[in-house]
């Protein structure tokens, strides 16, 4: 046999076959995690602020013994970027449209994504249950978009599906086979890895964790890894189940710890030489979260913004950011980071006169301590369009950062000792602060007070808070030598 038709036999043999990577995209609530929820037979969507998706992430399924990467991306219009982050790391899309619905604004925008990243797509029509197996107006609403469906005229595979019942999932599945088929994926085990970074964050007891996407090669415990703006080793590698292994394939989902600095979501990540990594970091552009020079302006609004994963800051910056700002009022964003709240942010709030805007993290003990003893208004929420609210009231005129608030008393729970009463109520006025005293008022509006106290703590679904906004019911714990009664209000004083 000729030498040249061994080595390309050789060269054959290290090139294997890929899983398919495929993005779930579409208008918010028209049911992607649910759909990815059936098919993975796990409850994924209860455990999101909110029913809705706020983060990416990846997870494997087999089916007909043949493995399947999904990605599922937030819906709503604040996370485009990390939409359009999934479409270009992805194989393969599914468009999600609810067959009550049709065509909506986000899907819209997805279509666009999927376009512009030259995706192959297959179009899922949801919610089958609810029209009656009535899919005209989706399919109408898609021709009308541009999406030309097999058997109207076009080659985009569609397939009426209901992710409630799991009518239609295994056909659609089995569409995802035969286009990753016709992709023709493959991969090369003997090459360094190489991949995507969809998600990172800082954990306060395993360091820095990143969630990629392989694409390439063999990722193994112990390569050093790098991307663009951070380098380090991988010391613990994780499947999507959160299991330790020793190396992964493509297109696995993985876990890494043991990056030094947090990389960014997007990023390219490969896995090299101390040389390579010492390129790819002098190359990389200044990072966020540089501190800026706080503004003084009576109608400035400094915020420190804080994050759980470096997607959700990006949300949470391009959220605030796009607040309509009226009457010369303004934002100005003093610093950007990911991780828990900490008493360094505290005192950074203090210097710049900010308030801190915290999104699906906590609040550490040193800090909590720190911010109710120089009063720094810390607003945190595991919805980014709580946040939002709570900054356009303040530009409303409703609250400025430090507003006083009402607070009615609708039950009692625990009144052994006066110094550590606890009730329930509902915030009527204002903003309603923890560690704050106040004066009780019993009767008719305009009564003098009948006593006074002071808030030991605010909690609010078993989670403890600083502060809760007009509308909120919280539990109080309180000191007040007055016995609280239902119906009370409790006045923070100015």
């Amino acid at each position: 046999m000729p030498k040249e038709t061994l080595k390309n036999i050789a060269i054959e043999t290290k090139v294997k076959t890929r899983p398919p990577i495929v993005v779930v995209m579409g208008h918010v609530d028209h049911g992607k995690t649910t759909l990815l929820d059936y098919i993975r037979k796990a409850n994924v969507a209860v455990r999101e602020a909110g029913g809705i998706t706020q983060a990416t992430a990846a997870y494997e399924i087999v089916h007909a013994d043949r493995k399947i990467t999904f990605i599922d991306t937030p819906g709503h219009e604040a996370f485009t970027a990390m939409r359009s982050r999934g479409a270009q790391v992805a194989d393969l899309a599914i468009l999600v449209v609810a067959a009550d619905e049709g065509v909506k604004p986000q899907t819209k925008e997805a279509i666009q994504i999927i376009l512009d990243a030259k995706t192959p797509f297959i179009v899922a029509i949801n919610k089958v249950d609810k029209t009656g197996g009535n899919l005209d107006k989706a399919r109408n609403d898609l021709m009308a978009a541009g999406v030309l469906l097999e058997g109207y005229g076009g080659q985009v595979s569609y397939c009426a599906v209901s992710a409630k019942t799991g009518e239609g999932i295994p056909e659609l599945l089995d569409l995802i086979v035969l286009a990753a088929d016709v992709e023709e994926l493959t991969y090369d085990a003997s090459v360094p890895a190489s991949g995507f970074v969809l998600e990172a964050k800082r954990d306060p007891k395993r360091g820095i964790e990143a969630t990629v996407i392989i694409k390439n090669g063999t990722l193994s415990r112990g390569d050093s890894v790098y991307t663009q703006t951070a380098s380090g080793k991988v010391k613990i590698l994780e499947n999507f189940l959160g299991k330790t292994v020793s190396e992964l394939e493509p297109s696995a989902p993985a876990i890494i710890i043991g990056f030094e600095n947090i990389p960014k979501v997007g990023e390219e990540f490969a896995v090299g030489d101390l040389t390579a990594r010492v390129l790819a970091t002098s190359a990389a552009p200044a990072a966020k979260g540089i501190n800026q020079i706080a503004k003084s302006k009576p109608n400035t609004l400094n915020l420190i913004l804080k994050a759980g994963d470096a997607g959700s800051l990006e949300a949470l910056s391009v959220v605030l950011r796009g607040i309509d700002q009226k009457g010369g009022k303004e934002i100005n964003i003093v610093e950007e980071g990911v991780g828990d709240i900490t008493d360094g942010d505290i005192r950074h709030a203090i210097a710049t006169k900010a308030t801190i805007i915290g999104f699906k993290n906590r609040v550490e003990k040193g800090a909590k301590v720190l911010a109710d003893a120089q009063t720094v208004t810390v607003i945190t929420s595991e919805i980014v369009y709580d946040l939002s609210t709570a900054v356009e009231e303040f530009f409303s005129g409703k609250r400025g950062p430090a507003g006083a608030g009402e607070l009615e008393v609708l039950a009692v729970f625990n009144q052994e000792k006066p110094q550590k009463q606890l009730v329930g109520g509902r915030v009527i006025g204002g903003t309603f602060h923890g560690k704050s005293s106040f004066d009780i008022v019993r009767g008719h509006v305009g009564s003098a007070p009948v006593g006074n106290g002071k808030v030991l703590g605010l909690r609010e679904n078993k989670s403890e808070i600083f502060q809760a906004d007009m509308g909120k019911e919280i539990g109080v714990l309180l000191d007040s030598q007055t016995v609280i009664q239902v119906g009370d209000k409790l006045l923070i004083r100015k």
